[in-house]
C-alpha cells in the first residue's frame, strides 16, 4: 500500500487539514517547480538530523533565489507541533518552501514571498534489497544547479516509473562523462573489502544527509568511507553495493542492469549497525517533552 499524507499539514505558521484550499495557481513556484524541499525522518518524535536538512535547504534556497522567511528554531517548533497533531512520532516528513512571487504568471493575491508547507506520512517499506538499471546523460555535473534539491522533480519520477515498468526498483543516473552520480532519490556506495566509496559532489550527485553522516560522523572499526569517482564497471566488480537515503538507511543492491551482485562481505552491515547507533544517540540527545 502506498503511504498517504496524514490528516494535518503545516502551512506557514498554521496547522491545517490536508483538504483545506490553501494553495493558489498564482504561486509561481507551484506550477514551475520553483522551490526547495527535504525529506526528514521522524523517530520517536525527533526530527533526525534536522539541522543538516535545514542547512542544505538554506544553501539551495539561496542558489535558487527562494526566500526563507523564518529561522530554523521557529520552523522546527512548528514542525514538532505538526508531528504531535498527526500522532506521527515514527514517520516520514516532507518539508517544502515554494516561491510565490516573480515571473509573468504571478497571481494578484500573492503577498508572501514564499510559502512553507510540511506534511507527514507513514514510513515506506523498501524491502531487503533493490534492483537498479542505468540512465545515461541524466546528470549534468558541470551545471551550477547540480546537487540542488528542487521541487522540479518530474524527470526523476519519469525515470523511476519507466524503470519500474521494466522490473527495476530504481536507476543509477550517469553524468555527461558516463560516471556514476546517484539514483533518483538516493546516493550510492560501493565497497571493496573495508574500503567504501561514494561519488564525489563533482559527479553531479545531491549531497544526501545519510551520505554526509557516513562520510563525516559515523564510524565502524576498520572501515574507511571516502569519495571516489565511480564507473558502472566499478559497481559491477565491487564486493558490495548499497544505496542510502533518509528513508532507506543503507539498502543493499541485488542487481545492476543484467548483472546480479554477490554482495560478499559484511561491510555494509557494520556501517548500518554504526549508523543505527548514531541515530539512537542523536534521538536520545534531542528528545523533547511533548509540544503543548
Amino acid at each position: 500500500m502506498k503511504a498517504r499524507m496524514h490528516r494535518y499539514i503545516l502551512h506557514n505558521d498554521e496547522i491545517r487539514t490536508a483538504s483545506d484550499q490553501v494553495l493558489s495557481p498564482g504561486q509561481v513556484g507551484l506550477l514551475s517547480g520553483w522551490g526547495v524541499f527535504s525529506t526528514i525522518k521522524v523517530w520517536d518524535g525527533v526530527l533526525f538530523a534536522f539541522e543538516r536538512h535545514w542547512a542544505r535547504m538554506t544553501r539551495d534556497a539561496a542558489l535558487m533565489r527562494v526566500p526563507l522567511t523564518a529561522d530554523r528554531a521557529h520552523v522546527e517548533n512548528h514542525l514538532l507541533h505538526l508531528v504531535e497533531k498527526n500522532g506521527a512520532q515514527f514517520s516520514t516528513m516532507r518539508l517544502v518552501v515554494v516561491r510565490n512571487r516573480g515571473g509573468m504568471w504571478e497571481g494578484p493575491d500573492q503577498t508572501r514571498p514564499s510559502d512553507l508547507i510540511a506534511f507527514t506520512a507513514a514510513s515506506h517499506e523498501w524491502g531487503d534489497s533493490v534492483k537498479l538499471d542505468y540512465v545515461r546523460q541524466a546528470r549534468h555535473a558541470a551545471s551550477m544547479f547540480a546537487g540542488t534539491k528542487i521541487l522540479a522533480w518530474a524527470m526523476n519520477l519519469t525515470w523511476l516509473e519507466a524503470a519500474k515498468s521494466r522490473g527495476f526498483d530504481e536507476v543509477i543516473l550517469l553524468n555527461e562523462r558516463d560516471e556514476v552520480a546517484e539514483c533518483t532519490s538516493a546516493n550510492i556506495f560501493a565497497a571493496c573489502g573495508n574500503q567504501v566509496w561514494t561519488p564525489p559532489i563533482g559527479s553531479g550527485c545531491l549531497p544526501g544527509i545519510t551520505r554526509e553522516l557516513l562520510l563525516s560522523e559515523v564510524r565502524a572499526p576498520g572501515i574507511s568511507v571516502t569519495e571516489k569517482t565511480l564507473t558502472p564497471a566499478d559497481l559491477e566488480s565491487a564486493d558490495e553495493v548499497f544505496i542510502t537515503s533518509t528513508t532507506r538507511g543503507l539498502l543493499p543492491v541485488a542487481r545492476v542492469g543484467e548483472k546480479a551482485l554477490a554482495n560478499n562481505g559484511s561491510t555494509r552491515e557494520s556501517l548500518q549497525a554504526a549508523f543505527a547507533a548514531y541515530e539512537s544517540d542523536y534521538v536520545a540527545a534531542h528528545k523533547r517533552q511533548p509540544v503543548s
